[in-house]
């Protein structure tokens, strides 16, 4: 699912418009976010998809403990997805990984990094990337979707940390800001443990051009 000339915090699609409120013809955020499309990414978009990261997110990223369940993996076939800008840069990006919960647990995926071309924060590019990224997870039968983050945030997309009391990241983490949402009713009933790395393994040239 493409979505073009989208503003997610309305819902609603509608062409962008400039902006002449004081002289300025300029696009405001909003507009540039109305002219973003949300797509697959392609191998073609490493290069930008990192260099973003490392605006967005600084050299600290590769540290977290996200990054032991993704560090030498695939993210989840069909769910590594881009916010593509109207010149065809890229301007966000959000992937999910396979992961079991706990040894021999079941399966769920893993969301992250969320990342915004810093530039273009609070235009609603974040919430594009999310809500597409959880439908498309609904729509190929993932039951749950696990991440790291703020509660704040995300629970506007339904996460909370209500269901993952007894689950852990293997590193050192918040608690609190370990959060889950089920895709299907019970997916994390009786779900405990830490959580194991499942995805496709990369082969030795993509983890090269990935360090």
């Amino acid at each position: 699912m493409d979505i073009a000339n989208f503003i997610v915090e309305g819902g609603a699609s509608r062409a962008a418009t400039s902006s002449v409120a004081f002289g300025d013809t300029s696009p405001s955020r909003e507009e540039i976010a109305g002219a973003v499309a949300i797509v697959a990414e392609t191998a073609a978009d490493v290069a930008a998809r990192e260099a973003l990261l490392d605006d967005a997110m600084g050299p600290k990223r590769r540290t977290k403990s996200s990054e032991k369940l993704r560090r030498g993996r695939r993210p989840s076939e069909g769910m590594a997805f881009i916010a593509r800008d109207a010149s065809g840069s890229v301007a966000g990006t959000v992937r999910l990984w396979d992961v079991t919960l706990g040894e021999g647990g079941p399966a769920a995926l893993l969301l992250g990094p969320l990342a915004v071309d810093p530039s273009l924060k609070s235009a609603g590019i974040g919430s594009a990337l999310m809500r597409h990224a959880i439908t498309e997870a609904a729509r190929l039968g993932h039951a749950a979707i696990l991440l790291v983050g703020d509660a704040p945030y995300y629970g506007r997309f339904g996460f909370s940390a209500a269901r993952t009391g007894s689950l852990a990241m293997p590193g050192p983490y918040e608690r609190h800001r370990l959060l889950a949402l089920e895709l299907v009713e019970g997916a994390l009933d009786g779900a405990r443990g830490t959580l194991k790395a499942a995805g496709r393994k990369l082969k030795a040239q993509e983890q090269a051009s990935a360090a």
